[in-house]
């Protein structure tokens, strides 16, 4: 039988994890918020798809599935391969911030609609990048 360390989680790693989703979060809905205050259309259309109009709602579950899916990947990755899952987690979220933007290319919406949407997309993976890996010692 073997000795193997598993690391868990301080409290204070739980923390910083937990304020990063917070904010992905409410950086998110705060770029909405100015840009429904500043007038953006925000009414969308996917090819074959009825229109859809993008609100608060749907920006905060977005932004919490995201984030939380974001930090279960990194969970996995530091139960599974501790000694990379610093640098392929920070690969993998921009990788994945880069390809949630695509979308934005092929939908009908107005020019504010884009930008604003492809903000909170940014808005998101910022604090999540910044906040969710651990620490380098």
């Amino acid at each position: 039988m073997s000795a193997t360390a598993v690391t868990t989680p301080t409290t204070s790693t739980l923390r910083r994890r937990a304020l990063g989703v917070a904010a992905a979060v409410v950086a998110a809905l705060a770029i909405w918020a100015i840009g429904a205050l500043a007038g953006v259309d925000f009414t969308v259309e996917s090819p074959g798809q009825p229109a859809a109009d993008i609100g608060a709602g749907a920006i905060l579950v977005v932004a919490l599935g995201a984030a939380l899916l974001g930090w279960a990947t990194l969970a996995l990755l530091e139960r599974f391969a501790p000694r990379v899952a610093r640098p392929v987690w920070i690969s993998l979220a921009v990788v994945v911030t880069a390809v949630s933007l695509v979308p934005l290319f092929g939908v009908e919406a107005t020019g504010g609609a884009k930008l604003t949407l492809g903000a909170t997309h940014l808005a998101v993976a910022a604090p999540l990048i910044a906040l969710l890996p651990a620490r380098r010692r």
